[in-house]
């Protein structure tokens, strides 16, 4: 069995992917992106952090945040938004024996995947990354036009203009 070791630094900036289950022709994500709002504003106002990224597709996610100084508990954040939106769905999905003897529901798969962000550099490129997954993966012709991305966040306070990645060789850095 692997030997997965999570990075525990207190306050850190960490870029995340998160997967459902069943990742083929699922758009539970976008479909229920009510829910997995709430889900994440119920575990922030248990376990603050910030988020400085987001994107929702309709099978995973990816984003960035940031923890409060002296906490480095990334795991239990991501259990609690699981669990909260998870909560939300009915119980329709297909569950293996060895999910319903650990009463857990098929919906997500129980890795995620992080990064801990190095420097301003590699944030730089996690920040582009994450708003310009959308366009990467065929669902908007340009980042502006997927719904679901904290790209609107930036646009909308003026740090980034509407057109953001849509000219060739044109620069994707925050303002």
């Amino acid at each position: 069995m692997p030997d997965y070791r999570r990075v525990w630094v207190p306050g850190g900036t960490f870029f995340f992917t998160v997967n459902l289950l069943e990742r083929r022709n699922r758009r539970l994500l976008v479909e229920h992106v009510g829910h997995l709002r709430a889900a994440f504003r119920d575990a922030q106002r248990a376990r603050p952090f910030d988020v400085i990224a987001i994107v929702v597709l309709p099978e995973h996610l990816h984003c960035l945040w940031q923890l409060p100084e002296g906490d480095a508990d990334n795991a239990d954040r991501w259990a609690r938004i699981k669990s909260g939106f998870s909560r939300r769905l009915p119980k329709t999905e297909w569950r293996s024996d060895a999910r319903i003897a650990k009463r857990e529901r098929g919906i997500w798969q129980r890795r995620f995947w992080e990064h801990m962000i190095v420097d301003e550099e590699d944030l730089q490129n996690h920040f582009d990354y994450i708003h310009f997954n959308p366009v990467k993966h065929g669902y908007a012709a340009r980042a502006v036009d997927w719904p679901y991305s904290s790209l609107h966040w930036y646009i909308q306070s003026g740090e980034l203009p509407e057109d953001w990645a849509c000219h060739p060789g044109a620069g994707m850095r925050r303002a």
